[in-house]
């Protein structure tokens, strides 16, 4: 199954909401369980530079089927997935990825989140993704 527009569109509203309600102006990305882009949005005064970064943490979330924020520990060197950022057009492996699920721990699609630290990215990925239904 994969994320509805309908839902899609709530996540991204409650992640602007935590975006908003921790001043920062985010690009915020959805993809479906494909990794196809469903939902995007670039807050006024986001960083243009954070646009593709929020679109590929969403999309390395979905195809790795675990927060990017679950990655980065795996990802530096001497560890079992060094370099591996390089790989499929190029991945996104610290915080502010987060896999959509639907009520039944399905995952649907991925959430991404660019535009301030690596923990407001996550928080806000965080908030977006509670909005699921």
């Amino acid at each position: 199954m994969n994320i509805k527009l309908e839902q899609a569109e709530a996540v991204i509203a409650a992640a602007k909401n935590k975006a908003s309600e921790i001043n920062t102006k985010m690009n915020i990305a959805v993809v479906d369980s494909g990794s196809n882009l469903i939902a995007f949005v670039h807050m006024d005064g986001g960083w243009i530079g954070s646009v593709d970064i929020s679109i590929k943490k969403a999309k390395t979330a979905a195809w790795f089927q675990m927060d990017t924020k679950s990655l980065t520990p795996l990802v530096g060197p001497g560890q079992p997935l060094f370099n591996i950022e390089h790989s499929n057009g190029g991945l996104i492996t610290f915080p502010g990825g987060v896999i959509l699920k639907d009520s039944s721990g399905e995952i649907i699609g991925a959430i991404g989140v660019s535009g301030s630290t690596v923990d407001d990215d996550h928080a806000v990925a965080e908030a977006g993704a509670a909005a699921v239904k």
